[in-house]
């Protein structure tokens, strides 16, 4: 799994009111400084159906997308402060538990998260915790249904951030790493395997 950390993923975008609905970051490569000329990109197919189908008062803020340069450390932080929710999407075909680094910045930060049922990520998170989407007029209609029930937009991404945050931080992970490495057994539980 992509591993959260405490002292990365500082934010709690639950319990405020940030300006912009949905955030959605993507680069033509791991922390390259811009995008490529005459690069595309699947996402941004996706993205722009999404838009199409979305109600014209949904805030998106997206990087890395129609000529708007991916954002990276401080600015990554400053941007993301500022979105209630987030997509979770992967280049390619959705996979079995596959996700970019990106779902680690999203739950970590507390922002309501957005994912692909075909990821079976269902299976590690409830509706309680995240929101799954079937197709893009499905994922339309949920955004801008949680942009106008805070309540519950923010219940789902606490307790969203709550899970990551306890099954899928870095000591966790790391741990896995090292009795996987040398055969220990552990008195931890990963719900990935």
């Amino acid at each position: 799994p992509n591993p959260s950390d405490h002292s990365f993923e500082i934010l709690d975008n639950y319990k405020d009111n940030p300006e912009k609905d949905l955030f959605f970051a993507m680069s033509h490569g791991v922390h390259r400084g811009v995008l490529k000329k005459g690069k595309k990109d699947d996402r941004e197919i996706f993205l722009n159906k999404l838009l199409k189908a979305s109600d014209i008062n949904i805030k998106f803020d997206f990087y890395g997308f129609s000529n708007k340069q991916p954002v990276w450390g401080d600015d990554f932080m400053r941007v993301i402060s500022n979105s209630k929710m987030g997509l979770n999407l992967s280049r390619g075909e959705p996979i079995k538990y596959y996700s970019s680094d990106r779902i680690a910045q999203l739950f970590g930060n507390g922002l309501l998260t957005f994912l692909d049922k075909k990821t079976k990520l269902n299976e590690l998170f409830n509706s309680n915790e995240a929101i799954f989407y079937k197709d893009i007029n499905d994922l339309a209609e949920k955004i801008l249904k949680y942009k106008k029930d805070n309540k519950k937009r923010r219940d789902i991404a606490k307790n969203g951030k709550k899970k990551y945050m306890k099954y899928f931080n870095s000591n966790i992970v790391s741990q896995y790493i090292i009795d996987k490495t040398f055969d220990l057994k552990s008195k931890n539980k990963y719900i990935w395997i």
